[in-house]
């Protein structure tokens, strides 16, 4: 079996900014190319951090109003002397939340929900920066068709992984939903063949039926006293 990586989604002609560009230039930017957000990158595509649509609507929201009320935090900065956030090093979030080439899109997923972020700058070893991941790029395996997934449950999960005879496990596939149906010898089968079968890329929900002949999971529930 052979589950997709970060690599294979991932989009990997990535608009980038340097730490110089200014604030209207990534604005542009984001407009332009329909993204939310920019890596950070230096001279060597060295990933520094990530300007989103929502670091610039925070320096947006301490500007004055049209009243001239000024956001206590703005003026608290300006009282201080501290510089406007006119560039994209004074815009990022730093460090960058990030993923690696050879995740897999589950560990990839958790990381984002983990992170509440919306895309991952991808980096190699060296932290250079080799494309960004999307939560919609992460849905691009439910794209499959229902044959792709079936062949691949049948054919390596089934056959190559689990030897099973053929025709012990019957498997259906209708709109990414997985029905499982036979027997097997013992009961300890079943877990094994469900967990592999819902890891299968595309894979919306598993439903099983299976029989067993041998109930060896009792044998590791100890009696009663």
């Amino acid at each position: 079996m052979e589950h997709r990586t970060v690599f294979e989604v991932m989009t990997h002609d990535v608009v980038t900014v340097a730490p110089a560009t200014l604030f209207k230039e990534i604005a542009r930017l984001l407009a332009e190319h329909d993204v939310s957000a920019v890596p950070v990158v230096d001279e060597d595509r060295r990933l520094l951090g990530v300007v989103s649509e929502a670091d610039l609507l925070r320096a947006t929201a301490e500007l004055p109003d049209l009243e001239g009320r000024s956001a206590g935090v703005r003026l608290l900065s300006l009282e201080r002397g501290l510089p406007d956030a006119e560039t994209a090093s004074d815009l990022m979030s730093s460090p960058a939340v990030v993923a690696r080439p050879g995740w897999n899109l589950v560990e990839t997923a958790r990381t984002m929900h983990r992170k509440n972020v919306k895309r991952l700058p991808v980096i190699d070893e060296t932290g250079r920066l080799v494309g960004i991941i999307s939560r919609t790029d992460l849905l691009r395996p439910f794209l499959r068709g229902d044959s792709a997934i079936l062949d691949e449950i049948e054919h390596d999960v089934l056959d190559r992984t689990l030897r099973l005879a053929p025709g012990t496990i019957r498997a259906t596939v209708t709109d990414g939903v997985v029905t499982l149906a036979g027997r097997v010898d013992e009961r300890a089968d079943i877990p094994v063949i469900v967990r592999l079968c819902r890891s299968v890329d595309g894979v919306v929900a598993l439903h099983e039926s299976i029989e067993y002949a041998y109930d060896n999971l009792a044998l590791d529930v100890e009696p009663p006293r």
